[in-house]
């Protein structure tokens, strides 16, 4: 009970753990069936799983859609600033660091959003067992308005090669990649060529080798707008659907895509701004480009921010329509549609939690119980930092060894 009292926060997280791994979610699923596959998994680099609290918790940093990630930053920055608040309060300090202690928190927080951001660091890797090639139909360079400075297609290439893929679709806003450039050096994946279309309250993907158009004939109204897959198919390259557009301005009018001639649809999209796309829109589309024959794909949209992706395809050659492509996601991706972003704060450490693999867990635990340690044994007063018990023991050998006596000559 007094470990308890006094070491709440780390008995807490060890009895988070064990509960969470009653119900664990699966480390992938298929996008389309919603069950874990059996011939892919994720290959998790060993200082990967080392330093797993680290590790897991910037993926679920990087996983957040926009409004849960809204919510989760403004409820953790008031919980952490309060806390840091009342404990300095509590020790009788001055306003100053009363103030200081309160923002030390949010500006802790700030620090790891960065670090999910930009730091790199291990990730995990793509293993698939069946045929197929994995690749990224959506990604971007520093070509696009809103790609990362200096984020080259060498980098992005480098990007792709760490996690598995072995082929993405270079998709610029508006700039089309012809695949005319020079391979990056050392580049063991293929860069495809392809672009992003902006139109009338959608982005659509064209891959392959298509060529410039008027955008601005595909304005002002989605009839005119859905006219551009037709053109996209007699340039000989196919069109795909991208969120989270038609999800925010065409839920309803879906139908007239497939009219129109879109060869596809994004039914997983890593930007924070799509990974709010609720499954059972999610199944509806399926469902619909199931009954067309039309391909469903995930897309990183990587622009350069963030190290880790949300979702893999495996695209199985010579398959055509539906059946083209797999998606495989991490669930903690897949379940941001499905929750309030009121429950973020509790709901996304919760999932992270259950998306954890044993040796993860393991780690876990054990970084846990080093902390403990560290905190709870007590050290004597005066005596140099280190893990209580070592210090303890090290101080007491110290102070037992007798002094040497000079030798004494008998008279």
């Amino acid at each position: 009970m007094n470990l308890l009292r006094r070491h709440p926060v780390a008995i807490a997280l060890v009895v988070l753990l064990l509960l969470t791994a009653i119900h664990p979610l699966p480390a992938l699923v298929d996008a389309v069936t919603g069950s874990a596959p059996g011939d892919a998994d994720l290959d998790r680099p060993m200082l990967y799983v080392i330093f797993a609290p680290l590790s897991d918790t910037l993926d679920a940093v990087t996983f957040f859609s926009l409004a849960r990630a809204v919510w989760a930053v403004v409820v953790w920055v008031l919980l952490l600033a309060a806390w840091g608040a009342i404990r300095a309060s509590s020790d009788s300090l001055s306003w100053r660091r009363i103030v200081a202690s309160a923002l030390l928190g949010p500006l802790a927080l700030v620090a790891l959003v960065v670090a999910a951001l930009l730091l790199p660091r291990p990730v995990p890797r793509l293993v698939s067992d069946g045929p197929g090639t994995v690749i990224d139909y959506h990604a971007h360079t520093n070509a696009s308005h809103d790609g990362r400075p200096g984020w080259t297609l060498a980098k992005l290439a480098q990007w792709h090669e760490r996690q598995g893929f072995q082929a993405t679709y270079v998709t610029d806003h508006n700039v089309i990649y012809d695949g005319s450039l020079p391979v990056p050096e050392g580049t063991s994946i293929s860069l495809l060529p392809g672009v992003e279309w902006s139109v009338y309250r959608q982005h659509v993907v064209a891959i392959g080798r298509v060529e410039a158009l008027p955008r601005d004939s595909f304005g002002e109204s989605t009839a005119r707008m859905i006219r551009m897959f037709a053109v996209i198919e007699r340039q000989g390259g196919l069109s795909i659907a991208s969120l989270p557009e038609y999800w925010r301005y065409h839920e309803e009018e879906l139908s007239a895509f497939v009219l129109g001639g879109v060869d596809g649809f994004e039914i997983v999209n890593c930007a924070p701004k799509a990974l709010g796309f609720p499954s059972d829109l999610r199944r509806q589309v399926v469902a619909l480009a199931a009954s067309h024959d039309l391909v469903v794909v995930g897309a990183s949209d990587n622009h350069g921010w963030g190290q880790v992706t949300c979702v893999w395809n495996v695209s199985h050659p010579g398959a055509q329509g539906f059946h083209t492509n797999r998606v495989f996601a991490r669930p903690l991706a897949l379940v941001q549609g499905d929750w309030q972003a009121w429950t973020a704060p509790v709901t996304q450490p919760w999932f992270m939690l259950r998306s954890l693999t044993w040796a993860e867990r393991a780690s876990w635990l054990t970084w846990v119980v080093i902390i403990l340690l560290y905190r709870a044994l007590p050290r004597r007063e005066g005596q140099a930092a280190g893990l209580g018990i070592l210090a303890r023991s090290l101080g007491r050998r110290s102070r037992e060894t007798p002094t040497p006596v000079p030798n004494q000559t008998p008279t």
